[in-house]
C-alpha cells in the first residue's frame, strides 16, 4: 500500500513551459463592436432616450390639461344653466302670483275711476299697488297708440276718419306684464282708416301741393 504524506496536496498537472497565470481562467474579451464603439454614442442614445420619455410626459400633461380645461368650461355652463332655471323658476313664480291679482287691481282702478277710492279702502289699494310695483308689475296700454296684436287684444272694432292705422281708441282692460314678460294683454277697442277715404295727413299733404302747384313761373 501506498502511504499519503500529511500536509502536500496534489497539484493539477501543468504543461512544461506554461507559466502558473495560464492555468487561470482568463477574463471574456470585448467584442469586437463594444471595442469599435466609441463612449460618445452611448451617451447619444440615453439622451434619445430620456428626450422620448419627456415628449412623452409633455403629452400626457397636454392632454391632462386640456380635459381639466373641458370640465371647468362644462361646470361653468352648468352653473350659468342653473342660475338661469333659478331665475326663471322665480319669474314663473312672481307672475302666477300677480296674475291672481289682477282681478284686484281692476277693481281698484275701475273704483278710482268712479271715485268710490275713498278712506281706508284707499289707503289698502295705494299699498297693494306699492307692493306689486316692487315686484316688477307694469301696467300698459293708453288710448291712441298703434295697435299691437303681441300686447293688445281687440275686443271691439270700428272705423274712423282721422286715423292712419289702427289704432286703439279705448282701453277696455289694462295690460301688464313683468320685464319682458306679458301676464296679460291689453284689452282694447281699434278703429281703422275708413275705407276709401284719404287719410288726413295725405288731404293736408295734396291740399299743401295744390296751392304751391298753383301758379307756375315761365
Amino acid at each position: 500500500m501506498t502511504e499519503e504524506t500529511p500536509g502536500f496536496e496534489e497539484k493539477p498537472d501543468v504543461p512544461s513551459g506554461a507559466t502558473p497565470d495560464d492555468a487561470e481562467p482568463k477574463a471574456a474579451a470585448p467584442s469586437e463592436e463594444e471595442a469599435a464603439a466609441p463612449a460618445g454614442d452611448t451617451d447619444t442614445d440615453r439622451t434619445a432616450g430620456l428626450t422620448a420619455q419627456l415628449d412623452q410626459v409633455r403629452t400626457a400633461l397636454g392632454e391632462r390639461t386640456a380635459d381639466l380645461q373641458r370640465l371647468q368650461a362644462e361646470y361653468q355652463n352648468y352653473r350659468r344653466r342653473v342660475e338661469r332655471d333659478r331665475v326663471t323658476v322665480k319669474e314663473i313664480a312672481v307672475a302666477n302670483l300677480l296674475s291672481e291679482l289682477l282681478p284686484v287691481l281692476d277693481d281698484v282702478g275701475r273704483a278710482r275711476e268712479h271715485g268710490e277710492l275713498l278712506g281706508g279702502f284707499k289707503s289698502v289699494a295705494e299699498s297693494l299697488e306699492t307692493v306689486v310695483a316692487k315686484l316688477g308689475l307694469q301696467q300698459f296700454g293708453k288710448e291712441g297708440e298703434p295697435f299691437d296684436p303681441t300686447i293688445h287684444e281687440a275686443l271691439m272694432h270700428s272705423y274712423a276718419p282721422d286715423v292712419t292705422e289702427t289704432t286703439c281708441v279705448a282701453i277696455l282692460q289694462p295690460g301688464y306684464r313683468i320685464g319682458e314678460r306679458t301676464i296679460r294683454p291689453a284689452r282694447v277697442a281699434v278703429a281703422e282708416p275708413q275705407p276709401g277715404a284719404t287719410p288726413a295727413a295725405a288731404k293736408e299733404e295734396k291740399t299743401d301741393d295744390e296751392e304751391s302747384g298753383g301758379t307756375e313761373e315761365v
